[in-house]
C-alpha cells in the first residue's frame, strides 16, 4: 500500500518531562462532508510517527474492509472509531486524539462535517484556539465551509488554516488554490480572526502536510505541521474567575469552595467578591490535590479556603473585587440551534451555565443570520442549525462575563424541559438593564390573607385536550358546583380570552407558545388574589404546560387531561372547525396538522367516554376537597 507520496521528517516526542514545558495548542478541524477533515489528522499522525505497529497492522485490515482509497490506506479510519461511520463514511461523533512533537504539544478534535450534527461542531470547536478549515479543491467553498467558520469566530477561535485539500484531484492547479482562498479571505474578513493562513495539500498523500511538496512549487508559505508548532498560542487571560463547581465540607472545621479557575490568578491574602452576594473576603489557603499553594492561575482545578464565612454556593463565581462579572435576568445573546424542533420565542428552557441551571426563555428572536451572505434577516423562529441574536430571560439572575471576555463564564446551553435534550448552544454578548430600575413592591396583605378572607386554598385548574374533547363544559360546570359551594372562582376560556388580550395572536406554533405564556401569567395573578382559576385551554405542547406548572407552588397547579379520542371530537365537531381543517380550509389546527402532545403524569385523568359532564366535574371536585 502506498502510505505516502513524499519523504517525511521523523519528529520524535521529548520525554514526558520535557513535555510538560511545551506549550499546547488545542485544534480542530471542520468543514463539510467528504472534505478529508479524518483523513488529514490520520495522515499527521503517520507523518509524525506516532501510530503503533498493532495500530498500524489494523489500520491495513480495516483499510481493507471499510476503506475509501482503493489499495491505499485509508487514514480516515483513525478516527472515525464508530461503526455507524465507517459504514457511512462519515464522522458523526467527535474525536480528540493527543499528540506532541519537540516542539509542541496537541489537542486535536475531529469533527462531523455533516450538517445534522454541527452541534458535535460545536463542541469541538468551544475550547479550540486554532481551527483547521478544509475544503475540496474540486467542490470549492460550500454552505457548511461558511456555516463552520462563522461558528467558530462566534465561538472565540483566534487562528484560521484554510486547508485546500485534494489538489492532486485538480492537478495542483494554483489558480484553483488562489481562487478558493480569495473567496475564503472575502466572507471571513469581519470574523475578528487573529490570522487566516491558506495551505494547498492533499492528505491522502501527505503533500505540504509535514513536508513541503515538490508538486506545489508555487507554493512558498508553511507546512500545516510548521504552522501548527509556530502559531502563536496566548493565555486566555483577565479578571480572576473561579465558578464554584461545590462546596467543600469535610468536617465542621473546613469549608472550601472548589472548582477550575477559568481565568486570572489568585494568591494567599488577594481579596475576592462573591459575585452573587457582593460579600468580600481574602485568600486564606488555596488547596489542592498536591498540596497547598501559595498561588494558582487559569487552568488549575483548585479548592479555595477564605478568611471570612460568606454566602457562597455552588453556581457561584469568586471574583476579583475591581473587576466583577455581570448579575443579571436578562442579556443579548448568540445563539446555535441544534433541535429538528424550532426555538420558539416565549418557550421556557432550561438554561444551564458552567456551575448553574435556572429556568429561561428566549423572549425575543432579535434576528437570524444568514449563513450565505451574514446578513440579518427578520424571523419568527430559529430552525436546526440557524444562529440567531437573541433576548434570553432567566427566571433568577445568573453570573456571567461576555464570551468575548471569558469563553468558560460567557457560555450555556438550553435545555428543553420536555425531553431533556440539549437544544442549543448560547454565546452571552451582554446584559440588558433595562429591567434594572424595576423592584418587586412589598404588600402588607398577601396571597395567604386573602385565600384565608375567602376561606379556600387557591388553585389552578389547568383542563388540557383536543379541540371539542369537552374541556369549556366541564369547566363551566365544575364553576356552578364550587360556585354552590361557596367558593370564589373564576374559567380562563381558550376561546374568550382570545377576544381580547390575546386577539393579537394567531394559530401558529409561536403565537401558540405565547397565547399559553399570557394565559399562565393572568392565571397566577388571579390564584395571588387567593382565587380558584379554571383554566380551559387546548395547550397543546407538554413544554407550555410545563411552564404553566413552574410558576406556581408544588400542589397549587392541577393538570386535567381532558382525554377524547380525536375520532370522537371529529364527530361531535361543535363549531364546524374539524370539517374546515379536514378540508384544507383551516391550518395549524391540533390533531390535524398540528400535534397534541399528551399529558404523560396529569393529577387528573379523565376518559371522557360513557361519562357525563357533571360526572366529570364531580371528579375534579372531590380531588380539590382531598386536598
Amino acid at each position: 500500500m502506498n502510505a505516502a507520496a513524499s519523504t517525511t521528517t521523523a519528529r520524535a516526542p521529548d520525554s514526558p518531562a520535557a513535555q510538560e514545558e511545551q506549550s499546547l495548542l488545542r485544534f480542530f478541524t471542520c468543514g463539510s462532508v467528504d472534505d478529508g477533515k479524518s483523513t488529514l489528522i490520520g495522515r499527521l499522525l503517520y507523518d509524525t510517527r506516532l501510530i503503533l505497529e498493532d495500530q498500524f497492522a489494523a489500520l491495513e485490515r480495516d483499510s481493507a474492509r471499510h476503506g475509501t482509497t482503493g489499495g491505499d490506506i485509508d487514514f480516515a479510519l483513525l478516527l472515525d472509531g464508530l461503526e455507524a461511520e465507517r459504514e457511512q463514511g462519515i464522522t458523526i461523533d467527535v474525536a480528540y486524539r493527543h499528540f506532541a512533537t519537540n516542539r509542541r504539544r496537541f489537542i486535536v478534535a475531529d469533527t462531523p462535517g455533516h450538517e445534522e450534527y454541527t452541534r458535535n461542531m460545536a463542541t469541538g470547536a468551544s475550547t479550540a484556539d486554532l481551527a483547521v478549515v478544509l475544503v475540496d479543491a474540486r467542490q470549492g467553498i460550500l454552505t457548511q465551509t461558511r456555516r463552520h467558520a462563522f461558528i467558530a469566530s462566534l465561538l472565540g477561535v483566534r487562528h484560521v488554516v484554510l486547508a485546500v485539500n485534494k489538489v492532486d484531484l485538480v492537478d495542483f492547479a494554483q489558480a484553483t488554490f488562489d481562487a478558493i482562498a480569495h473567496e475564503f479571505h472575502s466572507f471571513a474578513k469581519d470574523f475578528c480572526f487573529e490570522t487566516i493562513v491558506e495551505i494547498p495539500m492533499s492528505a491522502r498523500y501527505g503533500d505540504n502536510v509535514t513536508t513541503s511538496s515538490d508538486r506545489t512549487p508555487w507554493y512558498s508559505g508553511p507546512t500545516l505541521l510548521e504552522h501548527l508548532e509556530t502559531v502563536p498560542v496566548t493565555e486566555r487571560d483577565g479578571p480572576f474567575r473561579l465558578p464554584v463547581q461545590f462546596v467543600s465540607r469535610p468536617n465542621a472545621d473546613f469549608r472550601g469552595y472548589a472548582g477550575q479557575i477559568a481565568a486570572g490568578r489568585i494568591a494567599v491574602g488577594d481579596a475576592i467578591v462573591a459575585a452573587r452576594s457582593g460579600r468580600t473576603s481574602t485568600v486564606r489557603s488555596i488547596v489542592t490535590a498536591d498540596g497547598n499553594l501559595q498561588s494558582a492561575s487559569a487552568g488549575q482545578a483548585v479548592t479555595v479556603v477564605l478568611s471570612d464565612e460568606i454566602d457562597v454556593s455552588r453556581g457561584d463565581i469568586l471574583a476579583a473585587p475591581a473587576e466583577r462579572p455581570h448579575r443579571a435576568d436578562q442579556f443579548m445573546a448568540h445563539v446555535i440551534w441544534f433541535s429538528p424542533e424550532p426555538m420558539l420565542p416565549g418557550r421556557s428552557y432550561v438554561l444551564r451555565t458552567e456551575v448553574d441551571s435556572v429556568g429561561a426563555t428566549v423572549t425575543a428572536l432579535k434576528y437570524q443570520i444568514d449563513i450565505n451572505n451574514f446578513s440579518h434577516e427578520a424571523a419568527k423562529s430559529l430552525h436546526m442549525n440557524e444562529v440567531g441574536v437573541c433576548n434570553v430571560s432567566t427566571q433568577a439572575p445568573v453570573v456571567f462575563d461576555s464570551y468575548r471576555e471569558n469563553r468558560s463564564t460567557g457560555n450555556f446551553v438550553l435545555i428543553d424541559r420536555f425531553t431533556n435534550a440539549t437544544v442549543g448552544a448560547g454565546m452571552i454578548d451582554y446584559p440588558l438593564h433595562r429591567a434594572a430600575n424595576i423592584q418587586w413592591q412589598a404588600l402588607d396583605i398577601d396571597r395567604n390573607a386573602r385565600a384565608t378572607l375567602k376561606h379556600q386554598r387557591p388553585a389552578v385548574i389547568w383542563l388540557t385536550g383536543l379541540s371539542g374533547a369537552g374541556k369549556s363544559t366541564i369547566a363551566n360546570t365544575l364553576e356552578k358546583l364550587l360556585h354552590a359551594g361557596g367558593r370564589h372562582t373564576y374559567v380562563l376560556d381558550g376561546d374568550n380570552v382570545r377576544h381580547g388580550l390575546n386577539r393579537d395572536l394567531g394559530f401558529t406554533a409561536e403565537d401558540r407558545v405565547e397565547n399559553i405564556r399570557r394565559i399562565a401569567e393572568v392565571a397566577r395573578l388571579m390564584a395571588d388574589a387567593g382565587l380558584i382559576v379554571i383554566v380551559s385551554a387546548i395547550s397543546p405542547f407538554g413544554s407550555e404546560r410545563r411552564m404553566a406548572r413552574d410558576l406556581f407552588d408544588p400542589g397549587d397547579f392541577v393538570e386535567v387531561f381532558v382525554d377524547t379520542p380525536l375520532e370522537e371530537c371529529v364527530r361531535r365537531d361543535p363549531k364546524g372547525l374539524y370539517r374546515k381543517a379536514l378540508a384544507g380550509e383551516l391550518t395549524n389546527f391540533t390533531g390535524v396538522d398540528s400535534p397534541y402532545e399528551r399529558p404523560e403524569t396529569p393529577e387528573l385523568h379523565l376518559r371522557t367516554g360513557g361519562h357525563d359532564p357533571a360526572e366529570l366535574a364531580g371528579q375534579i371536585e372531590a380531588y380539590l376537597l382531598r386536598r
